[in-house]
């Protein structure tokens, strides 16, 4: 992509609307315009990134064994009598009546949808276990929406939806979310710690937070250190192995955990003081098992082994892309601007060419561009006529984490220099080293 020809609406200036690091970056680097409280437009930087971060968690949702499926936006509210929680849901629902008059709403969740579809199609326990998600938008009004994308009254989440025959097989379904979130989050540069947490209007009796740790974290939480160096699961875990996925569990739930909602003073005092950890955290994902209370109240059976029905047992698990993005860069940035892990980058590199209209540099710029693209490097190449630091300024910004220095003093000698956006370190190359340095990385 050429920057010449790509949208890319920098901010000079610190919004003064924007009260944390992450809202204030997003906003300076053209990844995102407010167009009412809460609600945002996702420009084409901000949308690069969310489409990987969504990647990233499509790939660990279905090696897990999920499936995905698309559910509209617009719920019959119906389905939410149903289940009892229209009434009980609170203002944080938006709803609305079609032309005909009927009740509408537009979705902060979706188990009651996703248990309408369960009980149309699925009336055997041969098909089960099965879990089905979706990456869809929700809306919740929240009273005060801030800080950006993290508190935003349209999001997009990844909600996925677990039914099984009985208690033994959803707490199985429930260990394999728990692997794949860890996994999740560890592959976008993130040290999620998952701690016990309250269920709220979801229900339920069994349920997990993600936490990352982060200054600017809206809520206290407290956890024990060795969090910080658990193995992470590997690729190759099995998730049809029980005891495997129980392990993972029983490790990562063996250390006190908790946001301030369920914290217990006295057990975190009986951890030894130099392990304590007591934070600001920012939640970047949600799981629960809520047993029966949907799909008892819907009438969601299947014929069990035993030739009777049996209600199956369900759980439900969220991730929210549009806030990971800002969790991100609260994790990763520094003075000059954001400093993305290679995986959810916007670009992998960027293309820094000094002295625009140079003979010399257009063509050492285009040469290095064409090989990067050639080899599937996601490349920016900064064409532009702006002034030196101009350009290094956008680059430090919008976090590249390789950048490529193109001045004609360099080229003159065949060369041009590389710089790591994340150290800072840099390091004068051939032209044909960079090229097979950049390509050989990815």
């Amino acid at each position: 992509m050429r920057l010449s020809r790509f949208f890319l609406p920098i901010l000079k200036e610190n919004p003064k609307e924007a009260e944390i690091v992450s809202h204030r970056l997003m906003l300076r680097a053209g990844m995102i315009k407010q167009q009412s409280a809460g609600i945002y437009t996702w420009l084409p930087l901000g949308k690069r990134v969310l489409d990987k971060v969504n990647a990233i968690i499509r790939e660990e949702q279905n090696r897990s064994g999920a499936i995905e499926l698309l559910m509209p936006t617009l719920q019959s509210a119906e389905l939410w009598q149903e289940s009892g929680r229209y009434d009980a849901y609170g203002k944080e629902m938006l709803r609305i009546k079609d032309r005909q008059d009927r009740p509408m709403l537009y979705g902060p969740t979706n188990e009651e949808m996703i248990t309408d579809v369960f009980r149309s199609f699925v009336k055997s326990y041969k098909d089960l276990p099965l879990n089905l998600y979706h990456i869809q938008l929700k809306f919740r009004d929240e009273i005060r929406p801030r800080f950006g994308t993290m508190r935003s009254r349209e999001f997009l989440m990844k909600d996925a939806y677990s039914f099984d025959l009985d208690r033994e097989g959803a707490e199985h379904a429930y260990n394999r979310m728990f692997a794949a979130y860890l996994r999740t989050f560890s592959r976008m540069g993130l040290r999620a710690i998952p701690m016990r947490a309250d269920t709220g209007p979801i229900g339920g009796n069994l349920s997990h937070e993600f936490i990352i740790l982060a200054d600017t974290g809206e809520s206290e939480v407290f956890c024990h250190k060795d969090f910080l160096d658990f193995d992470i699961p590997a690729e190759d875990t099995d998730f049809d192995d029980v005891a495997g996925l129980r392990a993972i569990f029983d490790k990562w739930t063996s250390r006190y955990a908790a946001t301030s909602e369920m914290h217990d003073a006295a057990a975190f005092e009986a951890v030894p003081e130099e392990e304590r950890v007591s934070a600001r955290g920012i939640e970047v994902g949600h799981i629960f098992y809520f047993g029966t209370k949907y799909s008892e109240a819907m009438g969601a059976k299947v014929q069990g082994p035993d030739g009777k029905e049996h209600i199956v047992h369900m759980g439900s698990y969220g991730i929210g892309p549009t806030r990971l993005v800002p969790a991100i860069i609260e994790a990763s940035h520094d003075e000059n601007g954001i400093v993305w892990p290679k995986a959810v980058a916007p670009f992998e590199a960027i293309v820094v060419n000094m002295k625009a209209g140079d003979a010399a540099c257009d063509a050492a710029c285009e040469t290095i561009y064409a090989a990067l693209a050639k080899a599937g490097v996601d490349t920016l190449y900064d064409d532009t006529d702006e002034r030196a630091g101009a350009k290094f300024a956008t680059a430090d910004l919008i976090g590249a984490p390789v950048q490529v220095i193109a001045g004609p003093r360099a080229v003159g000698n065949g060369e041009v220099e590389i710089k790591d956006r994340k150290t800072g370190a840099r390091e004068t190359l051939t032209i044909e080293a960079a090229i097979n340095r950049l390509t050989a990385a990815d």
